[in-house]
């Protein structure tokens, strides 16, 4: 099968088109580097099923050549990053509105399948713990820069099921809850990757807000496992999934554990949200999944603990820092 990832030189793209490399599949990635990186599918160049361009995913013309040259299409493309989404909001809403309309349009010419990766963040300040797919989605004020990720990506959800209705274009939405792993960046604030450059410079290990808030960690294989799964799986046409793990950690755990695992001498430092985003930053204090509907779909489950995630990451950070 001919498989086109969007954003497919970004940290889960790249390791979604290795699995479905793996599996027999043709893969296309298209991406045009804002937060992805070329080095993330360079070890992919010379595979014969592999090709990528780099370009805009607005950009309609290449993107309708790509979409109808392939059978399923895995909307990755997005603005990524609580740091990115506070400081750059007007760039997180059209990257992330825009884009999927112009995916979901071009698909719908050739009706083609797609899968779109959308996040936890549309959960928002819901209080309905664990979080179900048919929870209702509790957003902050529009004053807040911070929920611009979670509103645009909810509208895509939205987009992309009225399209399904009004076009009959196959549609499957993946809810993402913290996906980690190796090659993920912390340019944009992503924890584990900064805990563990600042643990192993030996530099403080900065908590953002008082560390009681919990999130659940998955690791990228069991994510890419089961967006592989979805994809080959009809009956989840239409259907809304989590993907995540549901065993929760508070994020000054997180610290410790990293801190713990490097050996580093490091200092665990809390930082008030105010001083590392902006004033009146709201944050989410849980966000763990229910997963037992992309349990019952498709007999999965995260199989990687934390602590064996971390210490892939460590490894991974390790060998970049001597090349």
């Amino acid at each position: 099968m001919r498989v086109l990832i969007t954003g497919g030189a970004g940290f889960v793209g790249s390791h979604l088109a290795e699995k479905l490399l793996s599996d027999g599949h043709e893969v296309f990635v298209i991406d045009d580097l804002s937060t992805g990186s070329l080095e993330n599918i360079l070890h992919l160049d010379s595979h014969p099923r592999f090709n990528y361009q780099i370009e805009k995913i607005e950009n309609e013309s290449v993107l309708s050549k790509q979409i109808d040259n392939c059978q399923v299409v895995f909307h990755l493309a997005a603005a990524v990053g609580v740091r990115l989404i506070v400081n750059e909001p007007v760039r997180t809403i059209e990257t992330n509105v825009h884009g999927t309309e112009v995916v979901l349009r071009c698909a719908a010419k050739k009706n083609r399948l797609v899968l779109l990766a959308s996040t936890s963040e549309v959960y928002g300040k819901g209080t309905n713990f664990p979080f179900s797919e048919d929870a209702n989605l509790v957003i902050g004020s529009t004053k807040q820069s911070r929920w611009a990720y979670a509103c645009s990506k909810a509208l895509d959800e939205f987009l992309a099921l009225a399209y399904l209705k009004e076009k009959n274009l196959p549609v499957v939405v993946m809810r993402l809850f913290n996906t980690v792993g190796p090659r993920q960046t912390g340019r944009y604030g992503m924890v584990i990757p900064n805990f563990v450059r600042q643990a192993l410079n030996g530099e403080p290990i900065t908590v953002f807000g008082d560390g009681t808030q919990t999130r659940s960690f998955v690791y990228v294989g069991d994510t890419v496992q089961a967006l592989a799964g979805l994809m080959n799986e009809p009956k989840a046409i239409g259907e809304v999934f989590n993907i995540g793990n549901d065993q929760e950690v508070s994020i000054r755990y997180l610290a410790q554990e990293v801190k713990r695992i490097t050996q580093s001498s490091s200092e665990i430092v809390t930082v008030p949200y105010e001083e590392a985003y902006e004033t009146g930053f709201e944050d989410m204090p849980r966000r763990v999944p229910d997963l037992r509907k992309v349990k019952a779909m498709l007999n999965w489950s995260p199989k990687v603990n934390l602590e064996e995630i971390l210490q892939r990451v460590i490894k991974h950070v390790t060998a970049s820092k001597r090349r």
